[in-house]
């Protein structure tokens, strides 16, 4: 059952005695909770809810409460939150979880209750009983990650219901400065509707001054100055993201990672791959694959294989303590701006 399926069944007064929430995205996660609270007036919400960590609280206490009869009202909804013990996780705890008395209640729940489990992860083990009685009893939302077309779906409908819309050049930016991640882009989305409130429009302008710079993007920012060989603003840069409090083993991780973007697209756009062939086969958001292309077409295989070999050696070295990890980066950048690579 999708997000959807579950807003029109409770709109409609219908509820299953159990249902699991399976997955990790927060967003839709977040909107399962506020569709099951919002079936409760505020009266009901101090009387017939409640809400368990079971990472702190033993089950069997969530499951008192979930047989117990609702007070002034039709139903009572019980939250079970982080219940580890459906994975394969190893975690040390000193609870006590009553697993067998778990399973009895899923043979014969309450059926005044909507118990809602949340399972914020990517599977469960389907090796143990619990977890494959829970499969068959309960009625699982999917609140899996979704993809990026579902994300630009999604948000685009988002939108719409504001009477707002979004350049096709916002959109793409939007996504790569959230690696079309969907719970980051509702997060950020408040601030783009409140640019656009009089416009009605979210620009491209808008989502490159409103929408946070990952490290990522901060550090896609060094590549082509470092290409260019511009020591100067490179390391300018770089002592910038480190007043920012990041670690020189993380930056420099991330600009390997773009070096060796930019040595995969090289060498196969050059084999005949389009740019669409390039998203698919290397996973990466298309806006990417599209700055690539633009960077690599000035720059010989041999110099993006410099570079990425230069900070290897950088990594390598940081790791074997053979180095102070900024004097290493500075020393990089020398000289491979001084190096004459054909």
């Amino acid at each position: 059952m999708k997000t959807e399926q579950l807003k029109t069944a409770l709109n409609r007064g219908t509820f299953a005695p159990v249902y699991l929430v399976l997955g990790q995205e927060s967003a839709l996660i977040e909107e399962v909770r506020a569709l099951f609270k919002a079936t409760l007036s505020t009266e009901e919400m101090t009387m017939n809810f409640a809400s368990y960590d079971l990472a702190q609280t033993e089950v069997a206490r969530a499951l008192e409460d979930a047989e117990s009869a609702p007070f002034f009202g039709e139903r009572r909804i019980v939250f079970m939150q982080n219940p580890f013990f459906l994975t394969g996780e190893k975690v040390k705890t000193k609870l006590d979880h009553d697993l067998k008395g778990f399973q009895a209640y899923l043979e014969q729940p309450q059926p005044t209750t909507a118990l809602v489990i949340f399972a914020p992860y990517a599977k469960l083990d389907e090796r143990k009983k619990i977890v494959k009685q829970l499969k068959k009893m309960a009625t699982v939302i999917d609140v899996q990650k979704i993809n990026e077309r579902q994300v630009q779906q999604l948000v685009t409908a988002q939108l719409q219901s504001e009477q707002v819309t979004i350049e096709p050049a916002a959109m793409t930016l939007l996504l790569s400065k959230t690696n079309g991640d969907y719970s980051q882009i509702m997060a950020e989305l408040p601030k783009l509707l409140l640019y656009a409130q009089q416009s009605r429009v979210i620009t491209e302008a808008a989502v490159s001054a409103l929408v946070a710079s990952s490290i990522e993007d901060n550090v896609f920012e060094l590549v082509p100055l470092v290409l260019q060989k511009k020591v100067g603003p490179v390391l300018e840069m770089y002592h910038d993201l480190l007043l920012q409090k990041e670690e020189p083993l993380k930056i420099n991780a991330i600009l390997l990672g773009q070096f060796r973007l930019l040595l995969q697209v090289k060498i196969l756009f050059e084999k005949g791959y389009s740019q669409g062939n390039l998203a698919s086969v290397l996973k990466i958001h298309p806006y990417r694959i599209k700055l690539a292309l633009q960077q690599i077409r000035h720059f010989s295989k041999a110099t993006l294989a410099q570079a990425y070999l230069g900070l290897e050696g950088i990594e390598e070295k940081i790791k074997t303590g053979q180095g102070e990890a900024t004097l290493l980066f500075e020393l990089f950048m020398l000289q491979f701006a001084t190096d004459d690579v054909a």
